[in-house]
């Protein structure tokens, strides 16, 4: 099995990124974190004050931009950026960062090339139904808001950064209102998609509901 690719979708909090790295350790699959690519350009914008609202601004930043992954550190031109992309500015702003046509081209693209020849999990909005709609197999996850509020909020208080409870769920509500109406790939269970509530269930109950489906594939 030379290729293979599992497509993980699912809104904010949803378990994503945590639960598919775990399965591609467990089954010795490159996992490609496109969230994590998405809040690298976020960074790159607030950093140097990009006007998004201007696509000859964006499309110079997406020509002067070098994204790079090592394991689990995310470099943007060559900076370690991997704490400050999970920062509250950035969180903030990604999903308006992420409904831009030229950086979800721009990344599309990159993620396919990526993923060539190889076992890869990757997880997202849009990874079953525009980046590998013919993923060999496809997962949504999803949970209520409040408990992926109290989620978003544990990572929060482990990093240092305070917010209240009623901030972080505001947040979350916000973003899955503007990553399920965008105009450019909008967040959606793709028609083939196992459907998996977290809301009850454990990390490891997730991943080894998706392991069985992918070893009894």
């Amino acid at each position: 099995m030379k290729n293979y690719i599992i497509a993980v979708d699912g809104p904010a909090g949803s378990g994503k990124s945590t639960i598919s790295k775990i399965v591609a350790s467990r089954l010795n699959f490159t996992y490609l974190d496109t969230g994590a690519m998405y809040r690298m350009i976020t960074y790159y914008v607030i950093k140097n004050k990009i006007d998004i609202e201007n696509k000859k601004s964006v499309e110079n930043m997406l020509e002067n931009i070098k994204l790079d992954i090592v394991k689990d550190n995310f470099f943007v031109n060559g900076k370690d950026v991997s704490k400050e992309i999970r920062g509250v500015e950035v969180t903030q702003m990604v999903s308006q960062v992420a409904s831009i046509k030229e950086v979800r081209t721009k990344l599309v693209d990159l993620q396919r090339e990526i993923s060539k020849g190889k076992k890869v999990i990757l997880d997202g909005r849009d990874i079953g139904t525009v980046v590998f709609p013919n993923a060999n197999l496809k997962i949504f996850l999803n949970a209520s808001s409040e408990e992926r509020a109290n989620r978003r909020l544990k990572e929060f208080l482990e990093k240092g950064i305070e917010q209240s409870y009623e901030e972080v769920l505001e947040d979350i509500i916000k973003r899955d209102k503007m990553d399920s109406e965008r105009e450019e790939s909008p967040l959606k269970k793709a028609e083939d998609a196992v459907e998996i509530d977290t809301s009850t269930l454990t990390i490891e109950g997730v991943s080894e509901k998706i392991i069985d489906l992918i070893l009894n594939d």
